[in-house]
């Protein structure tokens, strides 16, 4: 019963995790222009996704376009999308998994072990999955600090970290803890009982006893 409870509250932690990354991919926030000098404008703030630039008003208005080429991105966003992309099918593709293996679904419950042994697969990709969208989020972050000191870069063209890449980090540490937690729920071998001192095991005969 305890091991059903910790894959419960695994696989809510890793979902919760793997979703918080599928929105930090899509959102257009990962950098936000900064406002660190005296002559910015700040009628108007700039957001740079990794799909789409928005700029939006102090009237509250919106406007997004998304990147035309591949080609005309930098190398670390393509990196990052990749990471991410791969990330959010590992998620997936874990999510099915370790749904197969956990103990409250009937699939496979003739076979404890081979069905615990899914669910530690499921945990494993979860751990890859989080790893991925964790690097990602990580290099992305790398190039904004890099080109935020950089003396080269105008002022009125830095940008500073946006929500969607603290989004990122905080699923990437949420499903490593839910697939962590799953991975960690499989019973360890022989578990049927309590082993004997010195390894001399119950005799299931009684005593051959005679009585006068």
């Amino acid at each position: 019963m305890v091991h059903a409870g910790l894959q419960v509250l695994g696989l809510v932690l890793a979902l919760a995790g793997w979703g918080a990354l599928v929105a930090a991919a899509v959102l257009p926030q990962w950098q936000v222009s900064s406002f660190a000098g005296d002559s910015i404008i700040t009628a108007v703030a700039t957001y740079r996704g990794l799909w789409m630039a928005c700029a939006s008003q102090s009237t509250g208005q919106l406007q997004c376009k998304t990147f035309d080429s591949i080609f005309t991105v930098p190398g670390y966003v393509q990196v990052t999308r990749a990471l991410m992309v791969v990330s959010g099918v590992l998620g997936f593709l874990a999510m099915w998994v370790a749904v197969v293996g956990m103990k409250c679904t009937r699939c496979g419950e003739d076979n404890p072990r081979c069905k615990a042994g899914i669910a530690v697969a499921g945990g494993t990709i979860f751990l890859l999955s989080a790893l991925a969208g964790l690097v990602a989020c990580s290099w992305y972050g790398h190039r904004v600090v890099i080109n935020f000191y950089d003396p080269t870069i105008p002022v009125n063209a830095k940008y500073e970290f946006g929500a969607a890449i603290f989004l990122g980090w905080a699923g990437a540490a949420l499903a490593l803890l839910g697939g962590a937690m799953l991975t960690c729920s499989c019973p360890g071998r022989g578990g049927q009982g309590r082993p004997y001192p010195g390894g001399i095991a119950a005799s299931t005969q009684p005593p051959n006893r005679e009585y006068v």
